[in-house]
């Protein structure tokens, strides 16, 4: 799966001598430092100055070329560190000048008897062709955009970029997130994201994170398990299986057990909006990441191998559910042809339907709760999640559960007229942490609104009323209703194969599968169904914020 480590790839990082090429190979040990350009160099290349990004280019190339010994002799080797850096540059950098020549150092290594590494698949997406991502059109400002600011442009972002409008309002909200000032220290802000990652098994997120961790000066004894981190930050692990798992049952006891005066340690309110915050953007993001099945990154576990490709390899691609010279696959074309024009067709009657009936609150009550116990079966037998996931996790065995199950007595729905976010959450948010109400707030209406005005091969179309079935069945998943929403579209709108997609993203993503994923809107394109994804991220985000922050507001009542 996407974010899994590959099995069986082993890094071969010990100097030795490898077979298939018939001669030998120069790599260095992860123990010797990674002699080779330095990280202001390769920092420069970010620079928005093309001249000193020329420079840069120059520096790293001079440096590489020194470190090769091709301008003097005995010179030390190049660490894998470079190495890494530079397969990332190839393969992901949106500055043509700067992946060419990092293409071009790499090759030249290689030609130098070093052992390479290389990237185990073509694209940022298992369910995406790279073909098909450059066909749909990642804007390519934004990429370099994110380049120059960040230093790197990873697979989250190109498969975003296919909405640059959302992609802008994820990017701030990120930034200050985990950088701008705040109450928690910046190492804190990254490991809190890594444990809430690791309640997915999402270990593309964990490695993400804990690069960021370490690079904000945290301590790598944190991430061999929960027990080496401070006390206070395992305080939290209740909150964050709750909030990844089932959000409803989070009580203002919970908020009283870490903000109390007299709990040890104690978090004060606005570190603790910080933390909920940072814990229910990376459960969302692990909705993300599995929902479009994005591979690990070029320098993640997983991502790459040093391991030279066996005759007759082709790198990991997606595999298309479809075989073009198939009589099934022309038939499938057809019937889904067909399921748009019907889609379309029930658009427009639901819309007249509404404009002409009013159904009583009691009918509107019966409708959400029909749609709310709808069995959806959506469990994959998996396999055990990596350790550097694994050991990152208190209580793994806590998992979803359905809201309501059938025949069951069910928690009491969260009215949405009694505790919204727009009259209550984003206030509260914004109070204590000033500006991120109104973050959360400008994603929430983007992708609200976000629309093209096509519907799969046609233009023109008004998908609102599919957009807001989409949400509200999202937070009806969580038990959350609209007195004033008629939940009978959600069923006329979203056919089976969809809810199932769905529901696995929103409530257990690490079962999301290529199958489930082709199964749904099969003529759609695919930054149709990145939308898709995109609406259920943030439904999820605000779900479960609603539910901690109607906690916390009792609290302090």
């Amino acid at each position: 799966m996407a974010s899994n480590p590959a099995a069986g790839v082993t890094c071969q990082a010990n100097g030795g001598k490898v077979s298939g090429s018939g001669r030998s190979r120069r790599h260095r040990s992860e123990s010797e430092s990674d002699v080779g350009p330095t990280v202001k160099s390769l920092s420069r290349l970010c620079s928005r100055d093309e001249d000193e990004r020329a420079a840069a280019l120059e520096e790293l190339s001079q440096g590489v070329v020194s470190t090769l010994g091709l301008d003097r002799r005995g010179s030390a080797r190049l660490g894998k560190d470079t190495l890494l850096h530079l397969l990332r540059l190839s393969r992901s950098c949106p500055l043509e000048d700067v992946r060419g020549r990092a293409t071009k150092l790499l090759r030249t290594a290689q030609e130098q008897g070093v052992e390479v590494p290389r990237a185990l698949a073509t694209g940022p997406s298992a369910f995406i062709h790279a073909k098909q991502m450059l066909k749909e059109g990642p804007d390519q400002d934004i990429l370099i955009e994110s380049f120059l600011s960040l230093g790197r442009v990873d697979h989250v972002t190109m498969v975003m970029a296919l909405h640059p409008a959302y992609l802008s309002c994820f990017l701030r909200t990120q930034h200050a997130l985990l950088e701008l000032d705040g109450p928690l220290p910046r190492h804190w802000r990254h490991y809190i994201a890594v444990t809430a990652a690791a309640r997915h098994h999402c270990s593309y997120l964990v490695q993400q994170h804990s690069a960021g961790f370490l690079e904000a000066g945290g301590e790598e004894s944190w991430l061999s398990g929960l027990e080496h981190a401070p006390t206070k930050l395992r305080s939290l692990q209740t909150l964050n299986k709750l909030l990844a798992h089932r959000p409803w049952l989070i009580t203002q006891q919970h908020i009283e057990e870490l903000v109390c005066p007299g709990a040890e340690p104690r978090w004060s309110l606005a570190e603790l909006i910080h933390a909920v915050v940072l814990m229910a953007q990376a459960h969302s993001l692990c909705s993300f990441v599995w929902g479009c099945g994005l591979n690990p990154e070029p320098d993640h576990i997983g991502g790459y191998t040093f391991q030279p490709p066996s005759p007759g390899h082709l790198p990991r691609s997606p595999h298309s559910p479809h075989s073009p010279a198939s009589e099934d696959c022309r038939q499938e074309l057809v019937d889904g042809a067909m399921e748009v024009e019907v889609l379309m067709k029930r658009m427009v009657e639901l819309q007249q339907q509404q404009e002409e009936e009013e159904c009583t609150q009691e009918e509107m009550v019966t409708r959400f709760e029909r749609e709310r116990s709808e069995s959806i079966p959506t469990a994959v037998v998996r396999g055990a999640p990596p350790d550097l996931v694994l050991r990152l996790v208190e209580d793994p065995e806590f998992r979803y559960e359905d809201f309501a199950p059938r025949g069951e007595q069910s928690p009491p729905t969260m009215r949405a007229q009694d505790y919204s976010w727009e009259d209550h959450g984003f206030s509260l948010v914004n109070r204590l942490l000033p500006d991120m109400g109104q973050l959360l707030d400008e994603k929430f209406q983007v992708v609200s609104n976000l629309t093209y005005n096509r519907m799969a091969m046609h233009e023109g179309v008004d998908t609102h009323t599919l957009r807001k079935a989409l949400w509200n069945y999202i937070h009806c998943l969580y038990g959350i209703r609209y007195d004033d929403y008629d939940y009978g579209g959600v069923n006329v709108l979203l056919e089976r194969s969809l809810k199932v997609f769905v529901k696995t993203m929103a409530c257990h993503p690490e079962q999301t599968t290529a199958r489930i994923y082709h199964a749904f809107w099969r003529h759609f394109r695919h930054s149709e169904k990145v939308h898709a994804n995109l609406i259920v991220m943030e439904a999820r985000l605000q779900a479960a914020l609603l539910y901690t922050l109607r906690a916390i507001t009792h609290y302090m009542r």
